[in-house]
């Protein structure tokens, strides 16, 4: 070959190696593109919406890629072959080149552009699709063959060629996006996205208000003590029953029966016109479902009961919200009083406190398997009704010391820190 032949192939060869590095940018930056953020920029930009296209078929957008690289990467060791033989000769010219043009193109139109558009997938793919779409259009009938040809293959080997265009988000997936977006999400927010994530793992049982600590009307009481209680009251709503929580005749809205209490004439009789009926609820249920369910049925306010039908508790629309959003309708200092922190670093905490409660409140993390309150977590540990004094280890390494019991019911409680483990010790 002749001398003046090794600048135009060394020239060819360069620019070879461009196009291979282009079709390495471009395949890496339109597969690693965010599937959501193209769908929203396709909204205002047309680049976007052009990669879009791109990724509605990704059988033809690697057809293209790969009849590209394949037809380089011949045509690119070809050439460098001829290079080699011309300057070192035959023998050793062919081992040279093979070695030195897989280097140059491993490095230059490989790695390199492809760590690039790793990096920055947006703005490898948005430049990058318009000439794409354009060899695509040109090479358009040959793809269309290879592509043929690899979806029988497919057929062959028994498999589908549907494509999911959906990709849907898992629940702990979605999680792990919120959680990684704390660079533009703020705090508040994040927690309140999380929160909302979390509602289908919390039942009703696990936020509504037990029905020892229910604060209702007995109509059985003396009619002053009643009008008194009604006249002090600082909730929205109050069950009203006869003896028994279980005998509930409705629901009164304060609003509805403070202008009445005015009036001489109120009597039981005009308290009872004024009542609304009683929303029950199951127990088990999730506080997404029964926020739905509250929603639907226009409820503020609903009576929790078991399987039997016995009522558990009550719970309102605004403790399902607090789940979301943090405390809004309750005073913050007597919130928290619940839970106290001693000297020590110890927590004395009321019996009826929930453990969900506690947790949010610490970094401690009592378990929540089966029992709702922190008196629960202690009985179901014991077995039994402790006495005042008695120590149990929770959780394998918090302990919990009984400080007060009272009706079969423990009223207070000390949890000291964790315990640390036996390997830490060692350590």
């Amino acid at each position: 070959m002749e001398q003046s032949h090794i600048i135009p192939l060394s020239l060819t060869l360069f620019l070879l190696t461009l196009l291979l590095a282009f079709f390495s940018l471009s395949e890496t930056g339109i597969l690693s593109v965010n599937r959501y953020r193209l769908k929203h920029l396709a909204k205002t930009s047309k680049s976007a919406r052009r990669v879009q296209k791109l990724l509605d078929r990704p059988d033809r957008l690697l057809g293209v890629i790969l009849l590209g690289n394949t037809f380089i990467t011949i045509t690119a060791s070809s050439i460098a072959t001829l290079i080699g033989v011309d300057l070192l000769g035959e023998k050793i010219g062919v081992i040279i080149a093979d070695i030195t043009i897989t280097v140059i193109l491993l490095i230059f139109a490989e790695v390199f552009p492809k760590t690039i558009a790793a990096l920055y997938p947006e703005k490898a793919a948005m430049p990058t699709s318009f000439l794409l779409q354009i060899i695509l259009n040109v090479l358009y009938p040959l793809v269309w063959l290879i592509n043929a040809a690899s979806n029988g293959l497919i057929k062959l080997c028994g498999l589908s060629l549907s494509r999911n265009q959906t990709q849907d988000f898992t629940v702990e997936e979605l999680r792990t996006v919120v959680h990684e977006t704390s660079s533009r999400i703020p705090s508040k927010h994040r927690k309140m996205l999380l929160s909302i994530l979390d509602l289908e793992n919390v039942a009703v049982d696990d936020i509504m208000v037990p029905r020892h600590d229910v604060v209702g009307l007995d109509l059985d009481n003396e009619w002053d003590a009643i009008l008194g209680q009604l006249a002090n009251t600082q909730h929205t709503f109050l069950p009203v029953y006869k003896q028994d929580l279980n005998n509930i005749i409705g629901i009164v809205h304060a609003k509805k029966v403070l202008h009445l209490m005015a009036d001489v004439d109120f009597d039981e009789e005009k308290l009872r016109d004024i009542l609304d009926d009683p929303f029950f609820i199951p127990h088990s249920t999730s506080l997404t479902n029964q926020l739905i369910n509250l929603q639907r049925h226009k409820q503020r306010f609903a009576i929790v009961v078991d399987e039997y039908g016995e009522i558990m508790g009550i719970i309102t629309l605004e403790d399902i919200l607090e789940e979301i959003v943090g405390e809004f309708t309750t005073n913050i200092s007597t919130a928290f009083m619940a839970i106290q922190l001693q000297e020590d670093g110890s927590f004395l905490v009321e019996g009826s406190t929930p453990i969900r409660e506690f947790n949010r409140q610490s970094t401690w993390k009592l378990p929540t398997r089966e029992a709702k309150t922190v008196n629960g977590l202690v009985i179901e540990q014991l077995q039994n009704i402790p006495e005042v004094g008695t120590c149990c280890l929770v959780g394998g390494n918090i302990p919990i010391e009984v400080v007060q019991v009272q009706d079969n019911r423990i009223k207070s409680i000390k949890i000291f820190p964790p315990l640390a483990s036996k390997k830490s010790t060692e350590e």
